[in-house]
């Protein structure tokens, strides 16, 4: 099945491959089982955990210039998919902050899930950085789980108290207590190597930082 969960973004909900196993925060290659679509593969993060019976995946929708996306919204139940084997290397690596931008916050939201089980919310934070506020995906899970560790921002609103701010330096500054923690990355490239090279300017060490490399 499929649903809704912003604008542009939509959950599919697939039957798991058996002995199929992954460490939240991984990837996995999609490819659609159908003529058109089978040369094409892309990469998304399961948002659901291993020992769910299903596998969920958060999917945006880019329109303008991506028709795999558009097909991935328009398939029915029954439709079928060619996954790949988990790769990446984001993973949990003990307590830290959490910073990412848009569809970014979907690996960090498997790994929270995790740790919501776990009862080991304790000592994390999410910084999470979208263009407008109906952009966040599964913003009341997020806000549940963190409560004001839960810091959003928004570069393009422009209402009082949110007009647009970027996750830079200053605003990492702001937000981080102690540079000697674990911190996690991911968005697009620029976000991440602007991101890491301000955590580093800030006295973080570079082996803190995990991301896709």
């Amino acid at each position: 099945m499929s649903e809704i969960l912003t604008h542009d973004v939509q959950r599919l909900l697939l039957s798991k491959p058996e002995g199929m196993d992954w460490m939240p925060g991984q990837g996995i290659e999609v490819q659609i089982d159908a003529d058109e679509w089978r040369e094409e593969a892309r990469p998304f993060t399961p948002t659901s955990l291993p020992e769910d019976r299903i596998l969920e995946l958060a999917v945006k929708r880019y329109p303008e210039h991506d028709g795999f996306t558009v097909a991935l919204h328009g398939l029915r139940p029954g439709a079928q998919l060619l996954l790949g084997d988990p790769f990446g290397s984001i993973g949990y690596q003990g307590p830290g902050t959490f910073i990412a931008a848009g569809t970014g916050v979907t690996p960090f939201l498997a790994i929270l899930r995790q740790l919501a089980l776990q009862d080991s919310l304790e000592g994390h934070q999410l910084l999470l950085t979208n263009k407008c506020e109906q952009d966040v995906i599964c913003r009341e899970e997020l806000q549940y789980y963190l409560g004001e560790r839960c810091v959003l921002t928004f570069t393009h609103e422009h209402d009082p108290g949110q007009e647009g701010r970027h996750i830079d330096a200053a605003f990492l500054a702001a937000h981080i207590d102690r540079p000697d923690q674990v911190f996690y990355v991911c968005g697009p490239q620029g976000f991440v190597e602007s991101i890491n090279a301000h955590l580093l300017s800030l006295g973080v060490h570079p082996n803190s930082l995990v991301y896709e490399r």
